[in-house]
C-alpha cells in the first residue's frame, strides 16, 4: 500500500526529527542558561504551537488550506498540518492545455474526503473543494437575487450548458432558450464559450440541479430604464438607440427599455430593398421620435428625417431640358426607374426609350446598375415625379426624314415584313416604309404580297408621303412606272371598236380586259338588242369579245363598252347606203330623234354600270 508506506516513511521521519530536536535541545540547554528572560519566553511559545497541532484533530467533508510539497507525475502531496501528507491526483492540477498550474511550495485549499487516525491516512481532492466554493457561491447568489457570471459550454435540448466556476471545479448549469434574451435567439450557439451574467431561478445541490436566466436581469435593467425613459420621451426628439429585431417592413429599436419601430420607409430618401441591408441586430443607431402615444407606449421613429427632403430642390437642380446622370435602379414592364441622387429618382417610360425601335420591355436597352444619360422632360415636386427619356439624347430622325427623302425620292430597301395589307421595307436603322398592297401595281389584282415578293428580297420604291407625327412613311413600287389610266381616252377614244377577253362575268354584265391593267364594262343592256336576264351562261371567262368604246373615265378607271352598239352600227351604215343617204346632209326630224334616243339610252347604260359597281 504505497499510501500506507507514504505515511510510515513519514513517521520515521518525524522520530528522526524529534530525537535530533531533542539532542539539540540538550546541547542548548547551557545556552540557554546563559540567554536572557524574554528569548526564553519565545521558545516557549514555540513548544507551545508545536504541542497543539500534534492534538489537533480533522473532520471528514472540512476544506483545508495546504503547501505542496512534491509534484509528481502520476500526484502532487499536499501538506494540511497532520503528521501525514495527502497525494492528490495530478489531473486535478492540469488546465486546458494539459499543463500542470501548481509548484512546490504554492498554498491550495482542498478537501478532506477521509480521515484515519489510527492509521494516519489522509484523503483529499483540490477539485472537490473548488466545487464547494462554487456551490456556495450559488446558493448564496440565489438566496440574494444577485447576478452570478457564467460560461456557455454547448447546447442541449431545449437550451444551453452553462458552467458556474472554473473548468476544475466548475457546476453545470441549464440556461433554456427562453431565458437567453428577451427575444427569441435566432443562433444560440452563437453564444458559446461566452461569459455570461445570469440569475439562479432554480438550485437543487442534493441533485445537483441548476437553472439559470439572463432575460430575468435584462427585464430588471429594462424596467429601470423603461421609467426613465417614458418620463423624458418627446415628440421630435433625437435619440440613440441599438437595434434589436429586424423584420422585412422594418427594425424595432431599443431607446431605453422601450422600444420604437423605423419603419422601412422611414430609413432613407433613398429606395431601401431590405432592412438587413442597412442595419445590423447591436447597431446603434441615431432616430427622430416621430410619434409617440403615451397610452399605448407605441413609438414611431424616422432616420431619413435627420436630413433634408432632396425634394425640396428638384426643380431647382433638375430643370426641363437638363442631361442628367443617373444609375438604373429598377426594371418594369413599363419603364426604368433611375436614381439621380439618395431619395430621387426618375422614370424613363418605355415609350422615350427609342425614336425608331419598338422596345417591348426596357432590359432590351438598359440593365439594372447601368449608368446612363437622359433629359429631363417634366418635374412634379409634390408628387414626387421625374419624367426622363432617354431618346432625346440623340436628335430625332423622323426630323430629317423630310429632308432626305423627299417626295418622289426613289429608294432601295430590303423587304423586312409581309403582311396582307402590304410590306414594310428598311429605310434605315429603326426607319421602315410602308407599301400598302394597293400600291404594288397598277393593273394586276394582287390577293397577297408574298404572291410576288419575299422576305429580305431588296426593291425599289418610291416616296409617296411621310407623316413625322405618326411617325409614318409611305412607299409605293407601281409609282415607278407611268399610270396606263393616264393615256386611256387617247388609246381608246369614244366610238373606237375595241377587243379583248372576257375576265368575269356577273348578273349586271361582262368585264372584258382589254390589255394588261385596263378592263372595261359590258353592261347586260349593252350586250345585245332585246332584254338580257343574266349574261351568266352566254359568255366564258377567256372568251374573246369585240365591243364599241362607250364612255371614258379615266380617273375613275372605268370605260364603258357596248356590243349592241357594234349592230346598231352597222344596220345603220346598211340603212344609210341603201337609202342614199349623204351624212353631211342636214339632219332631218327623224334622224335627230334617233340620235336622241342613243343618247339616252348610252346615259342609261353608264349609269346602270355605275349603281352595279358601288
Amino acid at each position: 500500500m504505497e499510501k500506507v508506506a507514504c505515511e510510515v516513511t513519514q513517521e520515521q521521519t518525524l522520530t528522526a526529527a524529534s530525537d535530533k530536536e531533542a539532542a539539540n535541545s540538550q546541547e542548548d540547554s547551557h545556552v540557554l542558561e546563559k540567554n536572557s528572560p524574554s528569548e526564553e519566553a519565545g521558545e516557549m511559545d514555540q513548544f507551545e504551537d508545536l504541542f497543539e497541532q500534534s492534538l489537533r484533530t480533522f473532520q471528514e467533508g472540512e476544506i483545508l488550506e495546504g503547501t505542496i510539497v512534491r509534484v509528481d507525475k502520476e500526484s502532487i502531496m499536499v501538506d494540511v498540518g497532520y503528521k501525514s501528507e495527502g497525494l492528490i491526483p495530478i489531473r486535478e492540477f492540469l488546465d486546458e492545455k494539459g499543463e500542470i498550474t501548481v509548484s512546490s511550495g504554492d498554498t491550495v485549499e482542498v478537501l478532506l474526503e477521509r480521515w484515519d487516525p489510527d492509521e494516519g491516512m489522509l484523503r483529499l481532492s483540490h477539485s472537490k473543494a473548488l466545487r464547494r466554493q462554487v456551490w456556495a457561491e450559488i446558493t448564496k447568489a440565489f438566496e440574494a437575487e444577485t447576478p452570478i457570471k457564467a460560461t456557455v459550454s454547448s447546447r442541449v435540448k431545449g437550451g444551453l450548458s452553462v458552467r458556474i466556476g472554473d473548468r476544475k471545479g466548475g457546476v453545470t448549469a441549464f440556461l433554456p432558450f427562453s431565458q437567453i434574451d428577451l427575444m427569441p435567439v435566432r443562433d444560440p450557439e452563437a453564444l458559446s464559450n461566452q461569459t455570461i451574467e445570469c440569475a439562479i431561478l432554480k438550485c437543487n445541490i442534493r441533485r445537483e440541479n441548476v437553472v439559470v436566466s439572463r432575460r430575468f436581469l435584462l427585464e430588471k435593467e429594462m424596467a429601470g430604464k423603461r421609467v426613465n425613459t417614458l418620463a423624458s420621451l418627446e415628440e421630435g426628439q433625437v435619440r440613440e438607440g441599438e437595434v434589436k429585431n429586424i423584420t422585412d417592413y422594418g427594425i424595432f429599436v431599443d431607446l431605453g427599455g422601450i422600444d420604437g419601430l423605423l419603419h422601412i420607409t422611414d430609413m432613407s430618401w433613398g429606395r431601401v430593398e431590405h432592412p438587413s441591408r442597412l442595419f445590423n441586430v447591436g447597431d446603434t443607431i441615431k432616430v427622430k421620435v416621430l410619434t409617440f402615444d403615451r397610452e399605448s407606449e407605441k413609438v414611431s421613429l424616422g432616420m431619413k428625417q435627420l436630413t433634408e427632403d432632396p425634394w425640396l430642390r428638384v426643380e431647382e437642380k433638375y430643370p426641363m431640358g437638363e442631361k442628367v446622370t443617373g444609375k438604373v435602379v429598377s426594371l418594369t414592364d413599363y419603364g426604368v426607374f433611375m436614381e439621380l441622387e439618395e431619395g430621387v429618382e426618375g422614370l424613363i417610360h418605355v415609350s422615350e426609350m427609342s425614336w425608331t425601335k419598338r422596345i417591348r420591355h426596357p432590359s432590351q436597352m438598359v440593365n439594372v446598375g447601368d449608368i446612363v444619360e437622359a433629359i429631363v422632360l417634366k418635374v412634379d415636386s409634390k408628387a414626387q415625379r421625374i419624367s426622363l427619356g432617354l431618346k432625346q439624347i440623340e436628335p430625332n430622325p423622323w426630323d430629317l426624314v423630310e429632308n432626305r427623302y423627299p417626295i418622289g425620292t426613289v429608294i432601295e430597301g430590303t423587304v423586312k415584313n409581309i403582311t396582307e395589307f402590304g410590306l414594310f421595307i428598311g429605310i434605315e436603322e429603326g426607319i421602315d416604309g410602308l407599301v400598302h398592297i394597293s400600291d404594288l401595281s397598277w393593273s394586276k389584282r394582287i390577293k397577297h404580297p408574298n404572291e410576288i415578293y419575299k422576305r429580305g428580297e431588296t426593291i425599289q420604291a418610291a416616296v409617296l408621303n411621310i407623316d413625322k407625327e405618326k411617325e409614318r412613311f409611305s412607299l409605293g413600287v407601281k409609282q415607278l412606272h407611268p399610270d396606263p389610266w393616264e393615256s386611256v381616252p387617247e388609246r381608246y377614244p369614244v366610238d373606237s371598236q375595241v377587243a379583248g377577253k372576257v375576265t368575269n362575268v356577273t348578273d349586271f354584265g361582262v368585264f372584258v380586259e382589254l390589255e394588261e391593267g385596263v378592263e372595261g364594262l359590258i353592261h347586260i343592256s349593252e350586250l345585245g338588242p332585246g332584254k338580257i336576264k343574266t349574261p351568266v351562261g352566254m359568255f366564258q371567262v377567256g372568251d374573246e369579245i369585240s365591243a364599241k368604246v362607250i364612255h371614258v373615265a379615266p380617273l375613275e378607271r372605268r370605260i364603258g363598252l357596248s356590243v349592241k352598239r357594234i349592230s346598231e352600227d352597222d344596220e345603220r351604215s346598211h340603212f344609210d347606203k341603201y337609202s342614199g343617204i349623204d351624212k353631211s346632209a342636214a339632219n332631218t326630224l327623224g334622224s335627230l330623234l334617233q340620235e336622241e334616243l342613243v343618247q339616252h339610252s348610252r346615259a342609261h347604260a353608264e349609269e346602270d354600270d355605275k349603281d352595279q359597281k358601288e
